[in-house]
C-alpha cells in the first residue's frame, strides 16, 4: 500500500468552498477512471462534509489522496476543522438526526456511500472524518 502526497488542499471558509470541494474531488475521480456512479457517490459525500466543516465546525480544510493499492486506486477525502468537536458521536451518526434543522443525513450518509469512514473528535478540539472511496479493477488507472 503506497500513499501518493496529497492531491488537492481545498479550505472550507465560506459557502464558495463547498463548491471548489465538490469540484476538486470531482475533477480528481475523473482523472483515475471512477465510473459516473462513483463520482455521483463521491461528490454529494464531499458536499455534505464540506458544508458539515463549515456549518458545524467554523470552516476547515479538506485534503483530497490518492492512495494506490493492489489492483485498485483509493480516493480518500479527509475534512478538518478545529470547532467545538461533536458531543455525542452516536447520535450524530444517527440517520436523521440534526443538530441544525437539516435533514440529518450528513454523516450518517457520507459513511454509508464511502468504502471506509473515520470520524475523530474532541470536545473544544474540532473533528477530522475521513471517508476513503476505492476505484477496483481496470477502471483505476
Amino acid at each position: 500500500m503506497t500513499t501518493v502526497p496529497t492531491v488537492r488542499e481545498v479550505p472550507i471558509r465560506a459557502e464558495i468552498g463547498i463548491v471548489q470541494v465538490r469540484q476538486a474531488v470531482r475533477e480528481v475521480a475523473v482523472s483515475v477512471g471512477f465510473s459516473l456512479v462513483d463520482q455521483t457517490k463521491l461528490v454529494t459525500a464531499a458536499s455534505e462534509l464540506a458544508r458539515n466543516t463549515l456549518k458545524h465546525g467554523g470552516g476547515g480544510v479538506a485534503e483530497i489522496e490518492l492512495e494506490q493499492r493492489v489492483g485498485s486506486t483509493a480516493l480518500r477525502l479527509r475534512f478538518h476543522d478545529k470547532g467545538p468537536g461533536i458531543g455525542d458521536v452516536e447520535l450524530a451518526l444517527r440517520d436523521g438526526y440534526s443538530s441544525a434543522g437539516g435533514l440529518g443525513l450528513g454523516l450518517s450518509g457520507a459513511r454509508r456511500l464511502a468504502d471506509e469512514f473515520d470520524l475523530e473528535t474532541a470536545r473544544g478540539e474540532g473533528t477530522t472524518v475521513t471517508v476513503t472511496f476505492v476505484a477496483a479493477g481496470p477502471a483505476a488507472r
